[in-house]
């Protein structure tokens, strides 16, 4: 599917479903939610620049229907989970400010409508834009936050190792990081899946990946190397988890060399992936 075609035939549709019942209906909040999902499970295929601008026209179509009892549960739900993409977008295109914003909007719907992985995940993304830009205390905040509201399995071991892990081994607590990083495991060997996809998902290579970035921020450039290279083994080449993980790759084996006593630290530059 290309970007051209797929990205507007998506919008498209669920215009013309809103043009034939412009009061809502269940068909149009199944067509709400297909949207969000395809934009949620094609995220890394298509230019951020691009994705952001149709998943911003596809929120504001849903917008005018969100009157005070004007708009079903379900289609909110989908407005935050618009919200929670147009803020990691955000993020990628380093618009922090931006992406509070959104994730901010996001949160509140998912409250609203009651979905705990949503508000859940939200808050990890704001963990993670407050952690780029040094925020360190913030950070915390909204990971735990983002922890006591994930369900228990997948959510849960997500925030753990997305949100919770890298601020406290940013932080430099040895301890705190290592007990968050055994509940991630703990909760991800507990769910009966153990993987989900999409930019919402997260599987037990990405749990590494965290794990990797966690040991290289603590210091630990062996550790690291070695859960970068399983992390990268077990993602599908190209994808933005493969090429994260060969970067914490690779500046594992910078930090290594002498030379990069002369350096600042690559764990304290900022990253661009998500999650």
């Amino acid at each position: 599917m290309t970007t051209d075609a797929g990205l507007p035939a998506v919008r498209e549709s669920l215009h013309l479903a809103l043009l034939a019942e412009p009061d809502g209906s269940p068909l149009v909040d199944e067509l709400a939610e297909a949207a969000a999902d395809h934009y949620a499970l094609n995220y890394s295929r298509h230019p951020v620049p691009v994705l952001f601008r149709e998943v911003h026209a596809t929120r504001a179509l849903l917008a005018e229907m969100l009157a005070p009892g004007g708009a079903s549960p379900d289609l909110q739900r989908q407005v935050g989970r618009l919200s929670a993409l147009l803020g990691n977008l955000a993020f990628h295109l380093e618009d922090h400010s931006g992406a509070r914003t959104h994730l901010g909007t996001a949160a509140a719907y998912a409250d609203r409508c009651g979905d705990a992985a949503l508000a859940a995940w939200t808050y990890g993304a704001l963990s993670m834009v407050t952690r780029s830009t040094g925020n360190l205390t913030a950070a915390l905040t909204y990971a735990e936050r983002g922890a006591a509201a994930a369900p228990r399995g997948l959510v849960r071991a997500q925030l753990h190792a997305w949100a919770l892990l890298p601020t406290l081994a940013q932080q430099g607590l040895d301890r705190e990081a290592t007990s968050a990083l055994e509940e991630g495991l703990t909760e991800l060997e507990a769910d009966p899946v153990g993987e989900a996809p999409g930019r919402f998902g997260f599987d037990a290579a990405e749990l590494t990946l965290h794990q990797a970035e966690a040991h290289l921020a603590l210091g630990r450039t062996a550790q690291a190397r070695s859960r970068a290279e399983s992390s990268a083994a077990t993602s599908t080449t190209g994808t933005p988890g493969w090429a994260a993980a060969t970067l914490v790759l690779a500046q594992a084996e910078a930090s290594a060399q002498p030379s990069s006593l002369h350096r600042p630290h690559p764990a304290q530059t900022p990253r661009r992936h998500a999650r």
